[in-house]
């Protein structure tokens, strides 16, 4: 089977890139490559500060679910695969070491949207477009939609667009906290590295810290979020880093 993701290195930063044509469907099998790139990459927290997701294929991200996969799925029928790697792949995405980050040019539809939601974070480019279209053909988001959704954007605005599957694009995903940045069309790939950069070149235990103190936190009530940050602010700050870094911006010019 011919592989869907690919994986490259940028310094600290690894990039998997998938590719799938024609239009980058996502189907079970290429779900279950992913879950094997992420759990490797999450156990490399010596090397790989950061994991950026993007396509391989001109104007899409994960176009959406393999429709071929969801018609088996409706009959009955074996889809050649293990249907809980779409749970795996996204829980990955949202709590291993790393921060993620999807970085989105051209089409995330469907469970495309549902991968980047899992991420971290997300960047898309001035063409980038994003939807939930799932009640159009007659179900709902099945990968997280419904749920990651509202919170990101707010349940009032994650409602409308689950209930309406309308399409939306960058400036508007960028104006509701959808995406974090819109970068340009050309030289996107690049643009969003420089940007993945500048969590790259924190030191990394803290950066784990950070997106584990947000990630869990916002499960928690906020006393425990607070106990969670407390403890972690105190092991970092125990660091040998910490200390030297600390040291030096204490220093006397």
């Amino acid at each position: 089977m011919t592989s869907a993701w690919s994986e490259t290195r940028h310094g600290r930063i690894a990039v998997l890139t998938f590719t799938r044509p024609p239009s980058n469907w996502m189907s079970i099998r290429s779900m279950m490559e992913l879950v094997d790139h992420l759990e490797r990459l999450s156990t490399l927290t010596d090397d790989v500060t950061v994991v950026m997701l993007t396509g391989g294929i001109d104007g899409f991200f994960i176009a959406h679910a393999d429709l071929d996969d969801l018609a088996k799925l409706s009959r009955g029928e074996d889809v050649g695969g293990d249907l809980g790697a779409w749970t795996r792949a996204l829980d990955l995405l949202e709590t291993m070491p790393q921060p993620t980050v999807a970085a989105i040019d051209g089409q995330a539809w469907g469970g495309g949207c549902e991968t980047a939601l899992a991420c971290t974070l997300r960047v898309g480019s001035d063409r980038a477009h994003l939807a939930q279209p799932e009640v159009t053909v007659g179900i709902i988001p099945g990968a997280g939609g419904t749920q990651r959704l509202p919170r990101l954007v707010g349940s009032a605005v994650g409602a409308e667009l689950c209930l309406s599957g309308r399409a939306i694009q960058s400036d508007e995903a960028l104006r509701i906290g959808l995406l974090n940045a819109v970068l340009p069309d050309a030289g996107f790939v690049e643009a969003a590295l420089d940007w993945c950069g500048r969590i790259a070149r924190n030191p990394a235990p803290a950066v784990f810290a950070a997106k584990r103190a947000v990630v869990e936190g916002l499960r928690l009530p906020l006393a425990d979020g607070l106990r969670l940050e407390g403890r972690l602010f105190l092991e970092a700050n125990a660091s040998d880093e910490a200390r030297r870094l600390n040291a030096e911006i204490a220093r006397p010019e």
